[in-house]
């Protein structure tokens, strides 16, 4: 069987959005990063975590998720951030780029129809911080429809932290735990 899919966006996740005063939280680090597209000469500015990677490196170990990015960011997940965190390279769910001014057009996430229709039927855990009321409704319908689904929404101005992926790596667990059991041994009076 394979593992659920864990869906990882990373503004708002891993990149905090920063206060009204401008500040990030403590631990996070910038990084002036160039993603495709961007001239040399225009740099954009990111903080980071560094407990970020390892937190996620010790999910990722337990071999209970397929790690996959779900941002905008798209490849330049792989090629900027990730390095900066430890990370492996990593695929990337193919998200288009929407000409929306709000990220709930349709009153849910922009990108939840691109993620349903590349997750088909799997199993997945996705950690997103723009979720609405709409997406819980669809990932209890995909859980009921028999592919089970989680989401995890840190706060936008804190991102990831690590109640996040242990809430993941428990859902994960007993994901497995559920889809691995054999059927139950008869009890005595039942086999008589």
């Amino acid at each position: 069987m394979r593992p659920p899919y864990l869906l990882l966006d990373i503004d708002g996740v891993l990149i905090p959005f920063p206060d009204a005063d401008g500040s990030t939280p403590d631990p996070h680090a910038r990084h002036d990063v160039v993603p495709t597209g961007r001239s040399e000469d225009d740099p954009v500015t990111i903080w980071l975590n560094p407990a970020h990677g390892p937190m996620l490196m010790g999910v990722i170990r337990t071999g209970l998720v397929t790690p996959v990015w779900c941002t905008s960011w798209r490849q330049d997940a792989t090629t900027l951030i990730g390095p900066l965190l430890g990370l492996p390279p990593l695929p990337h769910v193919d998200l288009p780029r929407p000409q929306i001014t709000t990220s709930h057009p349709s009153g849910y996430l922009w990108k939840r129809d691109h993620v349903d229709a590349w997750l088909g039927d799997a199993p997945a855990v996705w950690i997103d911080d723009d979720f609405t009321r709409l997406d819980h409704a669809w990932a209890a319908e995909r859980t009921a429809s028999g592919a089970p689904t989680l989401l995890v929404q840190p706060n936008p101005h804190v991102g990831l932290r690590a109640e996040h992926l242990a809430e993941a790596q428990s859902w994960a667990s007993r994901l497995l735990d559920t889809r691995t059991a054999g059927p139950a041994a008869p009890s005595e009076t039942e086999a008589a």
